[in-house]
């Protein structure tokens, strides 16, 4: 009789463990949609140094101005067609920043696949994943790095713009809600997970 409870309760552990593995890798509240339909901008600077982590802000803002100028259509595709025919612009506008401010850094400018943590802005959240992401490398890329949204642009819109932005991009208001709720909805059934650990152990 005792063998039978441990091993039912073994059991349960196992299907709980199995379901907090599932819950933590796979994409919930629409996730899939905002990492397919994002494009994210890595900026990587030379060094942790105040002076190259100034730079690196500098060539962010640059390469930003440049961003902004180009018509970068109404869908994710559409905007990495026209950022990959503009990678030599971008590298070029952030070139001439670093060897305006006095340095002789070398830049590069790579538009692939990356993956990223969860990361918190001012009104949003968007979940861990692997992005479209346009990451510009200054000299050697060991400092710390900026992250924000190319496309759509987030990185230049305010608050009060964001949910338009998001929507303009072809994303629902449910897909909206999931990145402004900060994952809320994840998050209460991974809580849920270990209320049941708690029942089980307590």
């Amino acid at each position: 009789m005792l063998f039978m409870k441990v091993k039912v309760m073994v059991s349960l552990c196992c299907a709980v463990l199995f379901a907090v593995i599932v819950l933590s890798v796979l994409p919930v509240n629409g996730e899939e949609k905002i990492y397919s339909d994002l494009v994210r901008l890595h900026v990587i600077a030379n060094s942790d140094s105040d002076e190259d982590q100034a730079l690196k802000l500098e060539v962010r803002d640059a390469v930003l101005r440049e961003a902004c100028a180009l018509d970068m259509g109404t869908d994710k595709e559409s905007a990495q067609a026209v950022l990959s025919a503009n990678r030599e612009r971008l590298c070029a506008a952030a070139l001439r920043t670093v060897e305006a401010e006095g340095y002789t850094y070398g830049v590069s400018v790579e538009l692939g696949s990356e993956k990223y943590p969860e990361r918190t802005y001012e009104d949003f959240v968007l979940p861990a994943g692997t992005y479209t992401s346009l990451r510009v490398i200054i000299g050697e890329g060991d400092g710390h790095n900026w992250w924000c949204v190319l496309y759509p642009p987030l990185c230049t819109s305010t608050a009060e713009e964001r949910e338009d932005t998001f929507i303009a991009a072809g994303f629902t208001d449910e897909q909206y809600k999931a990145i402004t709720d900060g994952g809320k909805t994840k998050y209460k059934v991974k809580f849920k997970i270990v209320e049941i650990l708690e029942e089980i152990f307590g």
